[in-house]
């Protein structure tokens, strides 16, 4: 194989690939820089809300909100079977933001978090897992004038069976230029290579960990949807 061809086929791999709804355009990007949002609600009584939810699993109070947490940018995939240390780690639905040399595209993904670890340091929880993203996305200029009737919701599979985990509008959450003017963008689009997860919902029933998570991202107002799955595996902690 001519060495030229074959450097690009090695880094072509190293990169994500997104195919964009409905075009079928696929795009390559190389994120470098990964962003978890976290306490981003709009509104103070979904931020306490989701304060009190982790409060209740041992996780202090945020000094500020929102709060935007660094973390390796290899943790990006969108592998459907993924390991996990131990048993406390559980899924979180969030709309995902990922800025591409055309544009900003949207996609939908899960803040896969270890429980334990984020009850003395919630940075250390998101750096301890892989963050699951689907393949499919949409432009960000399609959806934004609509964002607030966008939906995202999850389940999760047991033993017991599956059951919806979260579900709501974007309407709670903080829109793209609200959010992205807090991290400091000045308008609301990402640099390429930049990636950031949005912020979620309260979870039903309390958090808790699953065998399966599924998560979605609806437009009712252009009728689609973008969908993941993946299967949790979990490693034995040994000492």
């Amino acid at each position: 194989m001519n060495p030229k061809i074959r450097s690009q086929l090695l880094r072509r791999e190293t990169l994500l690939k997104f195919d964009v709804d409905p075009t079928g355009e696929t795009l390559f990007v190389d994120v470098q820089t990964l962003i978890i949002a976290g306490w981003a609600g709009r509104e103070q009584s979904e931020i306490d809300a989701h304060i009190k939810e982790l409060e209740e699993i041992g996780v202090s109070p945020p000094s500020t909100t929102p709060l935007f947490y660094r973390v390796a940018a290899d943790l990006l995939t969108s592998k459907r079977k993924l390991q996990f240390v131990g048993p406390d780690t559980s899924g979180e639905v969030e709309v995902v933001l990922i800025g591409t040399e055309q544009g900003t595209i949207v996609t939908v993904g899960s803040d896969h978090t270890d429980r334990l670890a984020e009850t003395f340091s919630v940075a250390l929880s998101k750096q301890a897992c892989v963050k699951p993203v689907s393949e499919r996305c949409w432009w960000l200029s399609d959806v934004i004038k609509h964002w607030d009737q966008l939906r995202i919701t999850s389940s999760i599979t047991t033993d017991q069976g599956s059951v919806v985990y979260q579900s709501g509008n974007l309407d709670s959450l903080l829109p793209p230029r609200d959010l992205l003017e807090k991290f400091g963008a000045q308008q609301p689009e990402l640099p390429s290579g930049f990636a950031m997860y949005c912020g979620t919902l309260p979870v039903i029933d309390g958090v808790r960990p699953a065998d399966v998570f599924s998560f979605k991202l609806e437009d009712p107002i252009l009728k689609r949807s973008l969908e993941h799955s993946y299967q949790i595996d979990v490693l034995h902690v040994v000492s």
